[in-house]
């Protein structure tokens, strides 16, 4: 199976409006089109009933110390983690791409809604729930695609890998709100393929 975006390519940057964030100069950053990427696919297995599509970022840091200081930035040596910006389920078989825009336009302020969708899909919340829980303009349920935001000191580039796993049942076994990781769990076994590529992206103007 393959997979590939008319919007960015395999391991090159991602486009800022894409993202949930671009360069400020400023104030660091600013609000983008947070709009969700093309993807097509291909060469798909016999037998394939249903896919997901997952987009993590597996650079995010592990800790808070230095997030967001005008005097230092994050080292790259500090241990990384992953932070899931899209889960989509349920998508049909017969499908073989994902126009631009379909499931995001914009940021939505206390997220989107969820988990159905006009398309007949489901989506899980993103990481962007837990991170903004405090805040009090934008705490919520982020269903959906939520772009790009890596923090504006970073010393690294940030990967974004959009995964497409091709399985054998019409309908994850998940319901309600659910997370990237519910999702892994519940397609184990199901599996008949996956695909994946990744873009780059960074805030911050040294790197860009």
């Amino acid at each position: 199976m393959k997979l590939r975006s008319d919007s960015f390519q395999d391991g090159q940057s991602i486009p800022g409006e894409y993202a949930f964030c671009v360069i400020d100069p400023k104030s660091h950053v600013m609000l983008s089109d947070n709009r969700n990427p093309h993807l097509a696919w291909d060469d798909v297995p016999a037998g394939t009933r249903s896919f997901v599509l997952i987009c993590h970022d597996v650079d995010v840091p592990s800790r808070p110390d230095d997030l967001f200081k005008d005097d230092r930035e994050i080292p790259s040596t500090l241990p990384r983690v992953d932070f899931y910006h899209w889960v989509l389920v349920d998508i049909p078989a017969g499908e073989s791409s994902s126009p631009a825009g379909r499931y995001s336009k914009e940021v939505t302020p206390r997220g989107k809604a969820g988990p159905a969708t006009p398309q007949g899909t489901r989506q899980g919340i993103n990481d962007y729930t837990g991170w903004f829980a405090s805040d009090h303009d934008m705490n919520g349920d982020y269903y959906g695609y939520d772009g790009p935001c890596p923090p504006w000191n970073d010393s690294i580039l940030h990967r974004y890998v959009f995964t497409l796993y091709a399985l054998d049942v019409e309908r994850v076994a998940v319901d309600g709100k659910f997370s990237g990781p519910d999702v892994l769990k519940a397609i184990e076994g199901h599996v008949l393929a996956k695909a994946a590529i990744a873009g780059t992206y960074t805030l911050n103007p040294r790197l860009a």
